[in-house]
């Protein structure tokens, strides 16, 4: 299970929501580079990238930033917000993005389809699902797909290998996991799931591993880290207990 921290980057600016709710936002930082290297420097594997402007809009409005935090990072960046074409998804593995996060567009099977023929397994589905409704463009609209286990079957079948699931309901809330919503996520699935939303406590990690779901890949992490609930390293030490 890795530890993977979170960057929500909104006109520039390092930021945290509160169950997706653009009107609770909270500032961090004004330099996201920095941020990235402070997560690199207290061993993460692998940082998580979200342009929210990108997310909300569907055109990409934090490029420079994400270019620099390529810049000044060896560990590899997850990335997503705003990616809604082949050619987005191009632009952001030329400036060094590891892996791509499609959210609303993966409701477009024949784009995914093309994507995970080119890119393979760095092409990411990203689940955002609050009461059981996937949420889209930015959690700004709502789809409810018709039958949540049989699209998951359906992308496995593309060969996407990982989903990020987020609960949006608990997204930067400090709640806790959504137990029961987890449960569903990863008996409708073989791929290999990043949860995120909620984590507030290492306990939260703890109570997560001792699940042992077989497909349980990592836990992104956004809030509890910049409020100081815990710190990186501390993350990362439970998740290798």
């Amino acid at each position: 299970m890795k530890i993977i921290p979170a960057i929500d980057i909104k006109e520039g600016k390092v930021v945290r929501l509160t169950r997706g709710d653009f009107t609770r936002l909270k500032v961090y930082s004004a330099a996201p580079e920095e941020v990235a290297q402070k997560w690199q420097r207290e061993g993460a594997e692998l940082i998580h990238v979200v342009d929210l402007d990108g997310a909300l809009t569907g055109r990409r409005k934090n490029l420079g930033s994400l270019k620099n935090i390529c810049t000044v990072l060896k560990v590899p960046i997850q990335f997503g917000g705003g990616l809604r074409s082949m050619q987005s998804v191009e632009e952001i593995f030329k400036a060094g993005i590891k892996r791509a996060v499609l959210g609303t567009k993966a409701l477009d099977l024949k784009l995914l389809k093309q994507l995970v023929k080119k890119y393979g397994d760095r092409i990411v589905v990203g689940l955002d699902v609050r009461d059981g409704i996937i949420q889209i463009h930015g959690w700004k609209k709502q789809v409810k797909v018709v039958e949540f286990g049989s699209f998951c079957k359906e992308i496995e079948r593309i060969g996407v290998r990982h989903v990020v699931y987020t609960d949006v309901s608990r997204d930067g809330t400090l709640l806790g996991l959504n137990v029961p919503s987890l449960d569903k996520i990863f008996k409708a699935t073989k791929i290999n799931v990043i949860v995120s939303g909620g984590i507030s406590t290492l306990d939260d990690l703890r109570m997560l591993k001792k699940m042992k779901y077989p497909n349980l890949w990592g836990v992104i992490v956004g809030k509890a880290l910049y409020e100081k609930r815990f710190t990186l390293p501390e993350a990362i030490a439970v998740a290798n207990e």
